[in-house]
């Protein structure tokens, strides 16, 4: 009896110390990464008029490709950090009839990039065209010597620019 007592207090007590492990706090959890990765400068060299086979080259091929909407290519990116909550990104590309690019929505648009709209800079989803003779440049306030902002303009300023090489054409003479 006593014996028993003491094996189901033992397999009690490493039962329960079982499932604490699964919540333990210092225990690692993967990252769980799925889909087509888009970035926004893939989406900034999408043009219209682009064929599918230059659509494909630059973004990949599509996750999704619907039977019924064979004019329409879905790219989707999620995200899951270890034991953080699921994040999903969309891009769908639009073909016409003569498999041209015509549109693309989602969370990506052209000319808007990220780091842009956390600044406030860009709105985040609407692009708008450049007003021809309607705004007048604003004028830039300079940044206070000594701040990070004085220091990065300094080395932008002192970036030197270096020429691309062209290459030679290649022979095409027969020999």
């Amino acid at each position: 009896m006593q014996n028993t007592k003491l094996l189901l207090t033992s397999f009690t007590f490493v039962g329960l110390l079982a499932l604490a492990g699964c919540s333990f706090p210092g225990v690692y959890k993967i990252d769980i990464q799925q889909g087509n990765v888009v970035t926004q400068d893939m989406i900034d060299q999408l043009r219209p008029g682009m064929t599918r086979r230059q659509v494909r080259f630059i973004m990949g091929n599509p996750l999704l490709t619907d039977t019924f909407h064979a004019d329409r290519w879905d790219y989707l990116y999620s995200l899951q950090p270890g034991g953080g909550e699921r994040q999903q990104e969309r891009v769908s590309v639009i073909f016409n009839g003569n498999d041209q690019l015509v549109s693309l929505s989602g969370d990506f648009m052209p000319g808007v990039s990220r780091d842009e709209a956390l600044l406030g800079n860009g709105n985040g989803a609407n692009v708008t065209a450049p007003a021809q003779e309607s705004e007048k440049p604003k004028s830039e306030v300079p940044a206070k010597p000594g701040s990070l902002l004085d220091k990065i303009q300094k080395d932008v300023d002192g970036v030197e620019t270096v020429p691309v090489p062209t290459p030679q054409p290649l022979d095409t003479s027969p020999q």
